[in-house]
């Protein structure tokens, strides 16, 4: 196989990854809002308007492969990911809760679910967005290498 196509075949399967956790984050958060009937804050909101297109806007890089859908795409995962982070700081109490921009409607320090303990609906998020950036930046370092 030649080094172009095993090229091509690597980008492919980290864009094909980086949809697929972007997807399963998209279905998570519609099942925690839309069945188990939790109702997004604001931060969560925001952290939505972040993850919901990467579902779309990442295929179009697919299909044909094309490297430079991350350019695209890596903005609005960074925007999620700061959100997510600062919603991380005032979940945990790092922030003190008079910066907290859920003022009305749900608090953002809600504990809906906690899973083995120590995952909450902000660190799912958090480590999501982190998981589609490290993936992104990969295929942009590895398209700089070659």
């Amino acid at each position: 196989m030649s080094s172009t196509v095993q090229t091509s075949t690597f980008g492919w399967t980290i864009l094909f990854l980086s949809w697929l956790m972007a997807s399963i984050a998209t279905l998570g958060s519609l099942y925690f809002s839309e069945v188990m009937q939790f109702p997004p804050c604001v931060l969560c909101w925001y952290q939505r308007v972040c993850l919901f297109p990467l579902v779309i806007i990442i295929p179009a890089g697919l299909f044909p492969f094309d490297k430079g859908i991350v350019r695209y795409a890596l903005p609005l995962t960074l925007a999620g990911w700061l959100t997510a982070a600062y919603h991380n700081l005032l979940y945990t109490g790092v922030i003190p809760k008079s910066l907290q921009p859920c003022s009305k409607g749900v608090s953002c320090t809600e504990d809906y679910i906690t899973l083995f303990g120590f995952l909450t609906i902000p660190l799912l998020s958090l480590l999501t967005f982190s998981f589609v950036a490290a993936l992104l930046l990969l295929l942009i370092t590895k398209r700089r290498s070659v």
